[in-house]
């Protein structure tokens, strides 16, 4: 999923949206699937991301908790 993820969306999503264009290297659940089968292999659920976004994004799920 990941491979296919990063052929199909390149970019990091959150710099595209700053029209930065960084390689994504990371592959992120949208919605944190918490060991939900049905989420985690949902392709819709997933976007393109680097890592200081995807770092970004985990930590600030972590705290919110």
């Amino acid at each position: 999923m990941r491979v296919a993820q990063l052929a199909k969306e390149p970019w990091c999503v959150e710099c595209l949206a700053t029209n930065a264009h960084v390689m994504a290297s990371e592959v992120d659940h949208i919605t944190p699937h918490h060991g939900d089968p049905q989420l985690f292999f949902d392709q819709g659920n997933l976007q393109s991301l680097c890592k200081p976004h995807h770092s970004n994004k985990t930590a600030e799920e972590v705290w919110h908790v």
